[in-house]
């Protein structure tokens, strides 16, 4: 166990990046700001290509077990570099548009590129809680970014003083789970939980709010309040970014934190993520149907995923008549919740694109907006058409392998009523996502309000849409990352023996 601080050269990289980015605003031009975000953009490819090779096969743990550097965390941080090279190019027509200071923009983004990439490599309880409030702190500063605007200002508003309370919840907990157990890393809580039996009450209450302050983040219900007026009101790109990478960087440290940390205790905190990922699952869906304001609807559908992802959380262990703990099937599991992380995230990314797209001229965020878009912009109406059938779970598309994947895995465990809530939700789901759909094809709209859609969003638009139809026929080498991401896990003294 030594500390090579090389092995941090892609975090690092990328806070050099943000840094420089920054301070290029004050020497660039206001007409020349767009090439800020072509540069980062890039600069995130050039990173993105030095760190897979780099990283591919490294399986180390930094300051006693702080940081983890394996091929879990090389999965998440290739996502996260690849995520913010699309929201970048996704965002440089609005930011040209709306937004004065580039380089901040820019700048802040990149930070939280880092800090989920910190988060994915977390091996300890404070660090992954640093991480998270860096990302968090950032996002607060990017929801607010369009300051002319009272209702971005408000979502701000909103969202830090909730984030506060959530981030009071998350670190009680911590204090909690270090008061009783005496130790923050994961390793360490896994042994402690193995070798300890029962839990005591107090350290049952830091799980609890543990997990609540984790709930927040990934806006589960009954911690969702904050998400349908922050989409609404953050910036378009920045309310798809958000909706993927901090639900996304906030997964990547769940699941790492359950299957090496609080998987010994899987029968004490199984029934509550199984309760929280119902609930949600059912208010998302049910509640998007009454909605008609389009970012609304698919704030809605992220809680509904939300819960999706949490009912593979529930299922990374199998709790058996007696109590015992089965792990024999939890790679299928873990390899379930990361390919619907990568479905999910093109899938969104392309919808909130055409969100912008389409409703950043008129600014009329309304389903009825859509009026129409078939005969005004055909491509961008099929990229909405496929981004929302994959939501749903309908072949040839990505979120149909995702779901097959995951609700599969979630039945092998024994949880089988919730796999088959979570297909009746689906089902549900398609009601109001057939709505948008509607509006598209078949209701009439203004001819004569031709799209206007810029070539780097038109071929973003095509990459995004060939990726979520390219998973949905052939996830094959998407899954063979996964799987080795997914053999980094469950490596604890307790899993091992378990198996």
């Amino acid at each position: 166990m030594g500390n090579d601080f090389t092995l941090l050269l892609p975090e690092a990289l990328v806070a050099v990046l943000a840094i420089l980015v920054l301070t290029a605003d004050f020497f660039t031009p206001s007409e020349r700001k767009h090439w800020l975000g072509y540069g980062a953009a890039a600069a995130l490819l050039g990173i993105l290509a030095f760190t897979l090779p780099f990283l591919w096969g490294r399986d180390t743990v930094l300051y006693d077990g702080v940081i983890r550097v394996d091929d879990y965390a090389l999965f998440f941080k290739g996502f996260f570099l690849v995520l913010g090279i699309v929201a970048i190019l996704s965002s440089v027509e609005y930011v040209r548009r709306r937004l004065n200071h580039a380089g901040e923009f820019y700048g802040i983004l990149l930070f939280t590129v880092v800090a989920a990439m910190f988060l994915a490599s977390s091996g300890e309880l404070l660090t992954a809680y640093i991480s998270l409030e860096l990302l968090s702190f950032s996002l607060y500063v990017l929801v607010a970014a369009d300051r002319y605007n009272d209702r971005s200002n408000e979502a701000g508003t909103k969202y830090i003083l909730l984030g506060a309370l959530s981030s009071a919840f998350l670190l009680y907990g911590i204090s909690q789970v270090y008061g009783h157990l005496g130790t923050t890393t994961f390793e360490g809580i896994s042994a402690a939980l193995a070798s300890a039996g029962d839990l005591s009450p107090g350290l049952f209450v830091g799980m609890v709010l543990i997990i609540a302050g984790l709930g927040f983040k990934v806006a589960a219900v009954p911690f969702h309040m904050w998400a349908p007026d922050v989409y609404e009101g953050a910036p378009t790109p920045i309310t798809a970014y958000l909706a993927v990478g901090s639900k996304a960087a906030a997964f990547a440290l769940i699941i790492r934190l359950f299957a090496e940390g609080f998987i010994p205790a899987a029968e004490e905190w199984r029934l509550i993520i199984v309760v929280l990922a119902a609930v949600t699952m059912v208010f998302g869906n049910l509640i998007a149907i009454a909605q008609s304001n389009i970012k609304r609807l698919l704030a809605y559908s992220s809680i509904g995923h939300a819960g999706y992802l949490l009912m593979g959380i529930a299922a990374l262990a199998a709790v058996g008549s007696n109590g015992e703990l089965a792990l024999d099937r939890s790679h299928l599991v873990t390899n379930a919740i990361m390919l619907h992380l990568v479905a999910y995230g093109v899938t969104n990314m392309a919808a909130f694109l055409v969100v912008s797209t389409v409703c950043t001229g008129s600014g009329d965020e309304s389903i009825s907006s859509f009026s129409g878009l078939s005969r005004r912009s055909p491509g961008t109406a099929m990229v909405m058409a496929a981004a929302l059938f994959s939501l749903a779970g309908l072949p040839i598309f990505a979120g149909f392998t995702s779901k097959f994947y995951l609700f599969t895995a979630t039945a092998s465990q024994g949880l089988l009523w919730l796999a088959g809530l979570a297909i009746l939700m689906s089902l549900v789901s398609l009601y109001y996502y057939l709505m948008v759909i509607r509006q598209t094809y078949i209701e009439p709209g203004d001819d004569g309000a031709v799209v206007s859609v810029p070539r780097l969003t038109f071929g973003v638009l095509a990459v995004l849409f060939v990726a979520l139809v390219l998973v949905g026929v052939y996830p094959a080498p998407v899954m063979e990352f996964i799987q080795s991401a997914s053999e980094a896990l469950f490596t604890t003294e307790f899993a091992l023996s378990v198996r």
